[in-house]
């Protein structure tokens, strides 16, 4: 079978990708100023990117698979298949301007927006019927305003450093998170299709596991049926008994939020020995 090219996120949102395969027991490893990892798995190989060129690279057709956020595959309108949204890294996309500028003032002059989305901020000002002058930015966006800038349109995960920089939120232009995308390429060749979607069955069930434990007790015959009507599960809580039928054993699957609330409640319906355990994969 021909390799499958994976392109990965150059940058902040590298790890959370890289932390993902190795949860689905693919390692994948960068040597020092290399552009090209070492995968373990042989029907597979990776080239790293900055998240900006992934969109279009897949779609040109020279990779198959790819990871960056939604905002980059709307800038540069790349033809691409998203096959799962990770929930990685979420941002939203904001127009943003010196405290001191008001919304009048939006619309009584020709305004100029700093930007690394050239496209989103256009679309989003000839909607708004802002006058305007787009100004390109690399980075550090916040810091243009106001002497070299009336408006930011940037990304943000809690607002804190516009805040920090005296701005405020006018809009949100869209919300953005690192996904899974492929090429149309590679989801129209059956075997690059199966390959592609098997990734994101191991990936769904790594996600899975992140936010559930599971948990372990033993409970007496006479409280057995109280205990197992109180424990929530995916599906229904494993039982077996325990030796000499002194009461049984019981596995089951919850939500990390929920133990807290939730421990307190066993014991009060006899659950004894209660162990918690970390999960690695959760196919449901």
């Amino acid at each position: 079978m021909e390799k499958l090219k994976i392109l990965l996120p150059k940058g902040r949102i590298f790890d959370n990708v890289i932390s993902l395969f190795a949860g689905a027991g693919i390692s994948i490893k960068l040597p020092d100023r290399a552009y090209r990892p070492i995968v373990n798995q042989d029907d597979l190989e990776a080239k790293v990117m900055k998240p900006q060129n992934i969109g279009k690279l897949l779609e040109l057709g020279a990779h198959d698979v790819g990871f960056t956020g939604r905002d980059w595959i709307e800038e540069t309108g790349a033809d691409v298949e998203e096959i799962m949204d990770l929930g990685f890294d979420p941002v939203r996309i904001v127009a943003a301007v010196p405290n001191e500028i008001d919304d009048k003032a939006l619309m009584n002059k020709r305004m100029i927006v700093a930007t690394e989305y050239e496209k989103i901020a256009e679309k989003w000002l000839t909607k708004k019927n802002i006058s305007h002058i787009i100004v390109r930015t690399y980075g550090a966006t916040e810091v243009f305003p106001p002497d070299d800038a009336d408006m930011i349109v940037d990304n943000s995960a809690t607002g804190r450093t516009l805040i920090e920089n005296g701005l405020r939120i006018v809009d949100t232009l869209m919300t953005s998170s690192t996904r899974m995308f492929a090429s149309k390429a590679a989801m129209a060749d059956p075997q690059k299709k199966q390959k592609i979607l098997e990734l994101k069955m191991l990936f769904s069930a790594v996600l899975s596991a992140s936010d559930r434990v599971m948990l372990e007790m033993n409970v007496p015959k006479a409280k057995f049926e109280g205990l197992v009507k109180g424990v929530p599960a995916m599906r229904s809580p494993t039982v077996s008994p325990l030796y000499g039928d002194d009461g049984y054993a019981i596995k089951t699957v919850v939500k990390k939020s929920e133990v807290p609330n939730l421990l307190p409640k066993l014991k009060s319906l006899g659950a004894t020995d209660i162990l918690e355990y970390d999960l690695r994969m959760v196919s449901e």
